[in-house]
């Protein structure tokens, strides 16, 4: 098992969002402007990479009856860090990201990395894996937010992209906007494959 490998497994070959299909809950909701989806991102990869090491430490302490219910407490041990560390120095992002920042607690991203991964592997390996998750829960979101951004809005992080005459389309800012944004980015990386698959299976 190498770094590299488990790195790309988490940002491109089991991509939480556009792999796997978890965590919609924040991935729609949050991804309104670019700045969004990387706190949100940021936050995860802290509560992953932590909550992944703290548990494989202890992965051979923790009864099976309970295992569960003691993956929940560590991780909320640590989402609460997240939310009082940025309520504290970014409120304006807190404020943004609202009740998402304590649902992290029960985000599927997480337990499902914790009872997969975590729970079976050394630390070493269980951190590396919550970070590459999170960088790819993180580029995911980033990605949907831009494209929302630029089309809902006409701007990029904030910053202003097209000239005076652009007419955004507020429906891109809007709940709707979030799934056409979603559901076209996952067609695109369907085809994209099945083009791939198809060209390996020529060669």
């Amino acid at each position: 098992m190498k770094v590299k490998d488990i790195l790309v497994n988490g940002i491109v070959r089991e991509n939480p969002t556009f792999r796997l299909v978890l965590g919609m809950c924040p991935t729609l909701a949050v991804t309104t402007a670019a700045i969004n989806g990387v706190a949100m991102g940021a936050a995860v990869i802290f509560v992953l990479a932590a909550s992944n090491l703290v548990i494989s430490l202890l992965r051979n302490f923790i009864p099976d009856k309970v295992r569960i219910p003691a993956f929940v407490v560590i991780i909320a041990a640590f989402v609460t860090i997240v939310g009082m560390l940025m309520e504290a120095f970014v409120p304006e992002l807190f404020e943004a990201l609202g009740l998402f920042i304590p649902l992290i607690v029960v985000n599927c991203i997480i337990l499902a990395r914790a009872e997969s991964f975590a729970s079976k592997n050394n630390p070493f390996y269980s951190l590396i894996d919550g970070i590459g998750m999170g960088l790819g829960f993180t580029i995911a979101l980033t990605i949907l937010g831009a494209i929302r951004e630029l089309l809902g809005a006409g701007s990029i992080f904030g910053m202003p992209v097209f000239g005076q005459g652009f007419e955004p389309a507020v429906i891109m800012i809007l709940p709707p906007g979030a799934f056409i944004t979603l559901g076209t980015l996952l067609a695109l990386l369907n085809k994209l494959d099945e083009k791939r698959q198809k060209q390996a299976r020529q060669a």
